[in-house]
This record gives C-alpha cells, structure tokens and sequence, in this order.
C-alpha cells in the first residue's frame, strides 16, 4: 500500500482530474514494465470508461520490458453487481460465450473503476479464468477500504478510498453523476434523492 495514494474527506475531496491522470500515467508505467506479450485492455462498464481511456493512452506510449510498444487490443464488459449502495451478490456480464472463448491464451488487462468488497472482481476472475487466458491482471482506479472486503486486492491501483460511496470520473449512483470531472463522496441527502 505504500505506492498507493490515499483520497480522505480531509485531504483531496474532489480529487482534480490532473491528480488522477498523474497516477494514472505512473500505473500505465508500472503495467508497462510487467508486460511483454500483446495486451487485450477490457473496460469494465460503464463506470471504467474515463479510466480506461486515460490508462490506454498513456499505455500506447509506454515501452515495455523487451524495449518495444505494446500491441494493445481493447475489450468492453459491462458487469452490473449494484443497485443504489449494495452489492446484490449476483454478477451478470455482457459477452457472448464466443467472445469469451476468444480470450483463450491471451494476456488480459482488467481495466475497473473501484474494487469496493471484492466479490465482483473475483468472481468476474474466476468467470474469465474458465476460458483459459494466459493471464489476467487488473487495475482498479479505487480500492475501497471496507471492513467488508474480502482482501482482493488488484495488482494496481491508482487511489485508496475511506468506506464512503464515491461518484464521479466515470463512477455512477444508480446511473447518475458519472460526468463530474473529479471523485466526490455522495451524503445520505443525495443518496435519498437519487434513489431507486
């Protein structure tokens, strides 16, 4: 944890979308260094779609540990785990068994907006693994820390954030606030408003 950066109420609420693109060119540095095959970036929607864009376009700069660029190729998977703050426990994925069967031996980059308790990822992983990719790593921009977590934690991560729910650049509250420029924490008056 100590690479990581931690977002506190006290310190960077909102987080400026120029400290986020900062992080986020220091993690496409450090996925660089540890890849050397041909990468299929997947976007998890629809919340990881600022992250993912800015990731894939730092990575495309990037060398890699054998000196060259890296072949990059971009997958979109929309998983809903959510409605308002709770995780339902049930992970339903958009792709169809061929386009699943198309990752076999190929090296996956998992690209997330926020792991909060664990149990999508790693559910999400062990759907994946059934397909036999060759490897599969993951970057989260958030890592929520919650008594509730199942101690996943993704191989990178741009920001640690206290148990609050958190909207913005790119993350959702039942669909809505996704287009902030920065991360902010939803109260329990918002929560109400916008609530299912």
């Amino acid at each position: 944890m100590s690479n990581w950066i931690t977002i506190t109420k006290e310190n960077t609420y909102p987080c400026q979308v120029h400290i986020a693109n900062t992080r986020v060119e220091k993690l496409a540095h450090d996925i660089a260094k540890q890849v050397n095959n041909p990468v299929v970036a997947c976007c998890v929607l629809k919340g990881a779609y600022g992250f993912f864009s800015n990731l894939t376009d730092h990575l495309k700069k990037m060398i890699n540990a054998k000196g060259t660029t890296i072949p990059l190729s971009v997958e979109f998977i929309k998983v809903k785990s959510y409605e308002n703050d709770s995780s339902t426990g049930k992970v339903k994925i958009s792709l169809t068994e061929e386009e699943l069967k198309g990752f076999r031996g190929k090296d996956l980059l998992i690209v997330e907006d926020i792991v909060d308790t664990g149990a999508t990822m790693v559910a999400l992983i062990d759907m994946l693994s059934k397909y036999e990719p060759s490897s599969i790593k993951v970057a989260s921009l958030l890592l929520k820390k919650t008594s509730r977590s199942n101690d996943y934690v993704p191989d990178f991560v741009g920001f640690s954030v206290p148990d609050l729910f958190v909207v913005g650049y790119g993350l959702d509250y039942n669909e809505i606030f996704r287009d902030l420029q920065h991360i902010a924490v939803i109260n329990e008056n918002g929560k109400a408003k916008y609530a299912k």
